[in-house]
């Protein structure tokens, strides 16, 4: 689904990605856990189109997109949910959605929008509301159900937890698994390195823009070097 060589990405005289190696398989959920600063998010973005790459090779389903555009990444099928929601606050939840089918113009649209409010009734409850309006959890599940209206075959989550409470971060993460089973291919990056990889088929730890460690989820829950780093144990 996602192959990617020796990514590099630089802001400024400052690189930030040194040379990332990463894949993704159709039907897994992917997770890239590390430490503030580490480069996860430059990652997420050099994926998306919104941070430029300055070297390396992003392959997505068969095809380099290395230096293709970020809204034609989108209509390609990948799609990324942003760190800090990112959400149109002074719009209504309804078009919020609406806006993430911009590439669609088809009666499937109204069925998309069923199909969300299936994942996350409360939007449905509050769809008339503005989006400003909603709680930090319910802010969140509306920017994963907006990059989902734009039919991903790939999603990247960017800290789908960030400032959640910890009920709030279990029923988001549940929802991520549920994706999965609907066919959706994921890359998530988390701080809560237990959580992820819990729900995870594999993992990446990523250090100071570059990827240390990877291999099957439990692989990494039981590594003592990941277990002392990251998981607090």
């Amino acid at each position: 689904m996602l192959s990617v060589k020796d990514l590099r990405s630089r802001y400024g005289r400052i690189e930030a990605l040194h040379g990332v190696d990463l894949e993704v398989k159709s039907g897994e959920i992917v997770t890239v856990v590390g430490a503030n600063g580490a480069g996860k998010t430059t990652l997420l973005r050099c994926l998306s189109g919104v941070q430029p790459a300055s070297a390396g090779s992003i392959v997505f389903r068969g095809d380099d997109v290395t230096r293709v555009a970020a809204h034609r990444r989108v209509g390609l099928g990948l799609a990324q949910s942003p760190e800090g929601r990112q959400i149109f606050t002074a719009l209504s939840v309804e078009d919020n959605l609406r806006l993430g089918a911009f590439l669609h113009d088809d009666p499937r649209v109204e069925q998309d929008m069923d199909e969300t409010f299936a994942l996350f009734p409360v939007l449905r409850q509050k769809r008339r509301q503005l989006a400003g309006g909603l709680s930090g959890g319910q802010q969140q599940m509306l920017a994963i159900a907006r990059a989902l209206m734009t039919r991903p075959s790939c999603l990247l989550l960017d800290e789908p937890s960030l400032g959640l409470a910890p009920i709030l971060v279990a029923q988001v993460l549940d929802v991520v698994k549920s994706l999965k089973s609907l066919g959706v291919t994921l890359l998530l990056v988390e701080q809560n390195a237990f959580a992820a990889l819990n729900i995870a088929d594999r993992g990446y730890v990523m250090e100071t823009g570059r990827i240390t460690i990877s291999g099957e989820a439990e692989e990494l829950i039981a590594d003592p070097r990941v277990r002392e780093a990251y998981l607090g144990i």
